[in-house]
């Protein structure tokens, strides 16, 4: 909304500074201060209205150090993260950008749907809360939703390099004139470590004839909702160590920020030689806005944790990092990128596998790690926890470096 007052005054009073707020820069350094301010300072008092309403959590007697410390800290914590993006982003992005009103949507659908979850856990004494098939469906449904506004919508557009016939004497080019092609050429995402990264995924109907692409929509819309659903479930399962699913998700939303940004800037995309999304920009003012609400949070559940997020906070951060990816074209580098979520979905899956395995064919089922997800088998070897959370984030840091460097590794 500040962002049109002060286009507004600029175009109509010459008001010096207010030219300020069209550089996206400058709004999402505003973005991550203010969103920073409201978790930190808001933060404490939402803290202690979830005291008074008693919403502690009830920790599941898992024979781990310390976890008996931790019952009826607050949970539903998420909501500091919801309110400080979105109360930026509201003052301060183009709230008519197609990204930025799917962003929005997410982090309000995800957050709904971990809400019920919480709110069935503690006041309807459900231990279970939402059952999973209810989630699924939420996850599917914003899958769908996401994915036909990146099949359908006219301002979901990549502006590509125009390639000419070499044998009839012209150059193969690459300059800020490259040709804009609208909706039915934006299907492309980026191929890490390859030299020619640009995959369209109408070409895994292609083989059924030219008319084929026009269903491309059957097989792109399920990608969308596997990815969104592993990532949120991903994010979910980390958050089970304080500070662990924050301060790793701040890393991974640090890295799609500098994504969005150069992918949605024409000189930058053109130096680079990456493909070049109109309006992803904008994006850049919500993610850093994101980065500032998790940093925030981070402060109160830091260990020890005076809050946990709940799945309010987990199910929403994990949609919104898919939805972003997704946005920018980088969906292919999230088993990069999200290396943490993907170990302790893995960690869990395995682990769940084996265990039926062994004990059909032996009788008795065995274990992969001593306790899944992975932060756990850790806490059970000994370690405490915030070193747990300490070489999690450096790995984190670590495999964020690596997908930078993919941008010109081919």
């Amino acid at each position: 909304m500040l962002y049109y007052l002060f286009e507004y005054l600029e175009k109509n009073f010459d008001i010096p500074g207010a030219g300020l707020f069209s550089f996206i820069t400058f709004r999402a350094a505003l973005a991550v201060i203010l969103s920073l301010v409201i978790a930190t300072f808001f933060g404490k008092k939402i803290i202690r209205f979830l005291q008074r309403k008693q919403m502690g959590e009830t920790i599941r007697d898992l024979g781990l150090e310390g976890q008996n410390e931790k019952s009826g800290t607050p949970t539903m914590g998420g909501i500091i993260i919801i309110l400080a993006t979105l109360v930026p982003v509201l003052l301060l992005a183009k709230l008519d950008n197609i990204y930025v009103i799917m962003l929005i949507v997410t982090t309000l659908w995800m957050g709904t749907i971990g809400f019920i979850d919480d709110y069935l856990k503690k006041f309807k004494n459900d231990k279970k809360g939402l059952p999973g098939k209810f989630k699924v469906i939420g996850q599917v449904g914003l899958g769908i939703f996401v994915g036909a506004v990146m099949y359908m919508h006219p301002d979901v557009t990549v502006r590509l390099e125009k390639e000419h016939n070499t044998t009839s004497g012209e150059l193969i080019t690459q300059s800020s004139t490259r040709e804009f092609y609208p909706e039915e050429n934006s299907l492309l995402t980026t191929i890490p470590f390859v030299k020619k990264n640009e995959f369209n995924y109408e070409s895994l109907i292609s083989w059924a004839g030219e008319d084929a692409k026009d269903y491309i929509w059957l097989i792109f819309i399920p990608i969308v909702i596997f990815i969104i659903t592993a990532v949120s479930n991903g994010a979910n399962l980390t958050d089970g160590v304080d500070g662990l699913a924050a301060g790793t998700s701040a890393i991974i939303a640090v890295t799609l920020a500098l994504f969005a940004w150069v992918s949605g800037n024409l000189i930058f995309s053109d130096y680079l030689n990456i493909m070049y999304i109109p309006n992803t920009g904008e994006m850049t003012i919500f993610i850093t806005a994101f980065v500032g609400a998790l940093i925030g949070f981070l402060w109160y559940n830091a260990y020890p944790a005076q809050v946990f997020m709940g799945d309010t906070g987990s199910l929403t951060i994990g949609g919104v990092i898919a939805v972003i990816a997704i946005a920018i074209r980088k969906e292919l580098l999230i088993p990069i990128l999200c290396g943490i979520f993907l170990m302790e979905n893995l960690s869990v899956v395995l682990q769940v596998s084996w265990f039926k395995y062994t004990k059909k064919k032996y009788g008795e089922g065995r274990r992969i790690f001593r306790m899944s997800p992975l932060h756990h088998h850790y806490q059970v070897k000994g370690f405490h926890e915030s070193k747990i959370v300490t070489r999690f984030w450096i790995v984190g840091i670590f495999l964020a470096i690596l997908t930078i460097v993919t941008l010109k590794i081919r």
